[in-house]
């Protein structure tokens, strides 16, 4: 891929479009550099490399607007789509909310987002092949789904009339397993990862493959349990998935939609007291950390609930003009798609309690780590999924448990909720082990 100095490029384009007729516009550049390869049994069963470099382009003419983008960066090409997307801009019926943000950012924190290591081919394959390798020597493990280990460096560069003009440079380094213990009649599998913004915190090939095969081996042997209410207790990593309903339900597009169980409870106790949930973009190294939104905003983190309270919904420009708000730039948008808001890095912080003192306060109970399917409605807040993880006896994890579904209404569901003090930040939205008493189990 040729190399592109992309804040000339982006600043040629606003002056061009600028010439044809746009009162202003905004244009962002995407390139990224890709490589994974995927490994079954000790042989090589994907390789894959890709490198891409995108441009979008949005203008406005009075209050009208349209986007587009390209990703055929020649001066023929460029000039195309400027010229497209002007005649677009004129096509399209008036909608006088979005716009540019008012108040840019001069200041840009270095938030230590890239590592320059480059992990060549055989690397990539040394480490997935090491990583299944230490999985299937785990006694128990007789067969695997694959391991893969790999790399993505991605350049962003934003552009705007209004004079923002800025880029960051963003990696990532994954690796992961999957392996499968059993029988034909009684067969179980699971996996472990790990993706890291630098290669040096990547956790050793070692402590992942063990990992999966132990998470494995311990589903092993399932037995099945008659419909009851029971205390369930959520690993982080199923638990998780509870905080991104939550995301959505406080995501101002949603507010203005009125899709939200929520959009009255503002400043309202939604929580218990010990819960505080966080988004924070500055975290150094973090998953999702940006030094600046999509809208080239400066971003600073906020709580999203203080003490059990909802302080804040997730707004970008348009959202917070339709809802009557100051933003906190949470713009978030793709090439061929205007702003919109998103989380960074959110995250439920700590509770006084260990994970230890969580279960031995649990008497009877559902120790969840893994759950299927989607039946989540952000409306209502019924809650319904697939489920299956252990038997909580006594304060001590039992015998697994699997083919079960487990059913409550997330506004109840917020309001039982307790902490653990386990969190970690292994995705863009992480919480601790999470408990939430008396949910429907049904069983057999």
């Amino acid at each position: 891929m040729k190399k592109i100095n992309y804040k000339l490029l982006a600043e040629e384009v606003l002056e061009k479009a600028s010439s044809k007729g746009a009162d202003f516009s905004d244009v962002v550049i995407i390139g990224n550099v890709s490589k994974n390869i995927g490994c079954r049994l000790g042989k090589v069963e994907e390789i894959e490399q890709s490198e891409t470099q995108i441009l979008g382009l949005r203008t406005f003419i009075g209050e009208k607007n349209a986007i587009t983008s390209t990703n055929n960066f020649n001066k023929e090409s460029i000039n195309e789509t400027i010229d497209r997307v002007i005649e677009m801009t004129k096509l399209t019926p008036d909608d006088p909310l979005p716009g540019l943000a008012n108040q840019t950012t001069t200041k840009i924190p270095e938030l230590d987002l890239y590592d320059s290591k480059d992990l060549g081919a055989d690397e990539l394959k040394k480490l997935a092949l090491d990583i299944e390798n230490k999985s299937l020597e785990v006694e128990g493990i007789n067969n695997s789904n694959g391991s893969s280990a790999s790399q993505s460096k991605s350049s962003v560069y934003l552009a705007t009339s209004e004079g923002f003009s800025n880029g960051y440079k963003k990696s990532n380094f994954s690796a992961s397993c999957s392996v499968i213990a059993g029988n034909s009649s009684n067969m179980q599998t699971d996996y472990d990862f790990d993706s890291k913004v630098f290669f040096s915190d990547l956790r050793n090939s070692s402590d992942i493959g063990i990992k999966a095969a132990e998470n494995t081996l311990s589903k092993c042997n399932p037995k099945k349990i008659n419909t009851c209410k029971l205390d369930v207790v959520f690993h982080p990593r199923v638990a998780r998935t509870l905080l991104a309903h939550f995301a959505s339900l406080v995501n101002g597009s949603s507010i203005v939609r009125g899709s939200s169980f929520l959009k009255e409870k503002l400043n309202q106790k939604i929580f218990k007291n010990e819960i505080n949930i966080i988004d924070n973009p500055n975290i150094m190294r973090g998953l999702s950390s940006k030094p600046f939104d999509d809208e080239g905003c400066s971003m600073e983190k906020i709580s999203l609930v203080e003490n059990g309270v909802l302080k804040n919904w997730i707004l970008d420009t348009t959202t917070s003009k339709q809802l009557g708000m100051v933003s906190n730039s949470r713009a978030s948008r793709g090439v061929s798609s205007p702003p919109t808001p998103s989380p960074t890095n959110m995250f439920i912080d700590n509770g006084s309690k260990s994970f230890n003192q969580i279960l031995n306060e649990v008497n009877n109970g559902f120790y969840v780590t893994d759950l299927i399917g989607q039946g989540v409605n952000l409306i209502t807040g019924d809650y319904s999924r697939g489920a299956s993880g252990f038997k909580i006896e006594n304060g001590e994890i039992s015998f697994p448990i699997n083919e079960v579904t487990i059913a409550d209404n997330l506004n109840d569901m917020f309001k039982k909720m307790t902490v653990a003090d386990d969190l970690e930040f292994l995705y863009s939205i992480n919480t601790p082990t999470l408990a939430i008493e008396g949910m429907t189990i049904a069983g057999v």
